[in-house]
């Protein structure tokens, strides 16, 4: 089963993959955490492959994606904002928009770039902090699009707060308790255990708009501030697109699990 990886509570997300185990997600990496089929479950029933091979695969894509296209416009220079480092564009994006209040540090790791809403700090990884290419312009500044969710107080952020605790207590409990109620045949217990995993389902559902709006945000005030020309414009697009297809795949991977204990029960109660 895919084993999600939630925030804790009051942390939004960030651009290109889902959190871990801290106030934030790292940059290019498949959303939605890792998949892991457990073969018990693949023992009883092959018809769950049926279901978790499409998902499988449609992440990996994501991943491949993500990443080989942060790869290719690392190594393209900006062409507007010349010289412009990823943490400089953060701080002209957050000028821009007002906000004064968020410190922007490098942190280690690869690809670790996360908003940090308890402490109000935005951290990049070094390739990004340092660098001065389009990918790094684009991840930072859809970091600072976080920042500036927060600072205005966006809708679906708060929506997605207030699904942290809902998800977390789905991905950890969730398996079990379907796996429980199918193993004892008590169906009533199974359906409780797919309420729990629906938790999972509708924070990563608002997660996608809110990536959206925050990517949405950079290029525009990457294009106002003058520091991206039409062709960088297409390049953070590009990066920021194929990060959002990461939570596209992390979401039809969730929905497809959902709907195979759906079948299964169903299956069951006939």
């Amino acid at each position: 089963m895919r084993r999600l990886t939630l925030p804790p509570a009051g942390a939004p997300a960030g651009p290109l993959r889902p959190y871990r185990d801290s106030a934030a997600p790292a940059a290019l990496a498949p959303a939605g955490g890792s998949i892991t089929l457990v073969p018990a479950m693949w023992a009883i029933d092959p018809q769950y492959m049926l279901y978790m091979v499409p998902g499988l695969l449609l992440s990996l894509l994501a991943s491949w994606y993500v990443n080989s296209t942060f790869r290719r416009y690392a190594q393209v220079p900006l062409q507007a904002g010349r010289g412009v480092t990823g943490a400089q564009a953060a701080a002209v994006v957050l000028a821009q928009a007002g906000v004064r209040d968020v410190r922007i540090e490098p942190i280690e790791g690869a690809l670790s770039d996360h908003y940090d809403p308890a402490h109000k700090v935005l951290r990049l990884s070094p390739d990004v902090y340092a660098g001065r290419s389009v990918s790094a312009a684009g991840v930072a500044a859809h970091e600072a699009g976080h920042a500036i969710q927060h600072a205005q107080g966006y809708g679906l952020m708060r929506v997605r707060q207030a699904l942290v605790l809902p998800a977390r207590i789905g991905s950890q409990l969730s398996y079990v308790v379907i796996i429980a109620g199918l193993a004892l045949h008590m169906l009533g217990l199974a359906w409780f255990g797919v309420f729990l995993f629906a938790g999972i389902f509708l924070f990563e559902l608002v997660t996608l708009p809110v990536e959206l709006d925050a990517s949405r945000r950079a290029r525009e005030r990457l294009e106002a501030a003058g520091l991206v020309s039409r062709a960088d414009y297409v390049g953070v697009k590009r990066v920021l697109d194929a990060a959002a297809f990461t939570y596209v795949a992390a979401l039809v991977t969730t929905a497809l699990q959902m709907l195979y204990f759906v079948t299964r029960i169903r299956g069951e109660e006939r």
